[in-house]
């Protein structure tokens, strides 16, 4: 008898995505994503840890230890106009306002795009660019019907 799951007539379904940053102290990394981003702190993993994952409501981050010698590295050291994660949430205002008041970096104040998002970015001590965005396209319907 086999381990294996049964094979069913339906297609795997994606559930979720989780950046993986790699950074030279995962313990810190986890510690600011705390301090500054509101994420609690999900574990620590071997001893000295190598590897640690921080979660806020449904969004997980991951951290990995960088091998010596190695340069931690954001994307936008590979483009100027790069991101490390897009995060999506339910009340970006409340947010901005939250992260502010904790002293993080803002790089990009609150704008609405034509892509029907507002959104902020901030980076990380680390150099990470997280962008934070929230759907306009529920609010303009909203606006739509009651004629505003």
């Amino acid at each position: 008898m086999s381990n294996a799951p049964t094979k069913s007539a339906e297609k795997a379904r994606f559930q979720q995505i989780n950046p993986h940053f790699v950074v030279r102290d995962v313990v810190e990394a986890a510690e600011y994503y705390r301090d500054v981003f509101g994420f609690k702190i999900l574990g620590y993993y071997w001893d000295p840890p190598v590897f640690a994952m921080v979660g806020r409501d449904d969004v997980v981050i991951q951290f990995g230890r960088i091998d010596r010698g190695q340069a931690v590295a954001p994307n936008r050291m590979r483009r100027d106009e790069a991101l490390d994660a897009y995060i999506w949430v339910s009340d970006l205002d409340a947010l901005y306002a939250e992260l502010k008041g904790k002293g993080a970096k803002i790089v990009e104040e609150p704008k609405r795009h034509p892509w029907n998002c507002y959104e902020f970015s901030v980076e990380d001590a680390f150099g990470f660019r997280l962008i934070f965005s929230e759907s306009t396209t529920a609010g303009q319907a909203a606006e739509e019907k009651t004629g505003g």
